[in-house]
């Protein structure tokens, strides 16, 4: 049950990336299409709190691990580029909880 900070991490990584891709792939062409603005505030929000609750994580799991400077880099980097998370996640499964 979601023990270790990593594997909380790897989980909300997983639902950030999840939650952008709704965002960029169904609520904003919804808003400008249809002309309906609710899915964009609904899936913003979720996405922005699932976006600094990847913040957190990792900083805190970079912290415990003491990751190098270029790998908080790379994790900033993966949270703004869709399906940044999944391809970050890879590089997670090589470390130890």
């Amino acid at each position: 049950m979601l023990r270790s900070l990593l594997t909380q991490l790897r989980v909300i990584g997983f639902l950030e990336g999840v939650s952008y891709l709704l965002l960029l792939g169904i609520a904003m062409p919804i808003k400008y299409f249809a002309h309906d603005p609710v899915p964009v505030k609904i899936v913003g929000m979720i996405h922005g709190v699932l976006f600094t609750a990847f913040v957190v994580w990792v900083l805190l799991v970079g912290r415990t691990h003491g990751w190098p400077f270029k790998r908080y880099v790379l994790a900033a980097m993966a949270s703004i580029v869709p399906f940044g998370t999944f391809v970050f996640d890879r590089t997670l499964r090589h470390d130890r909880s």
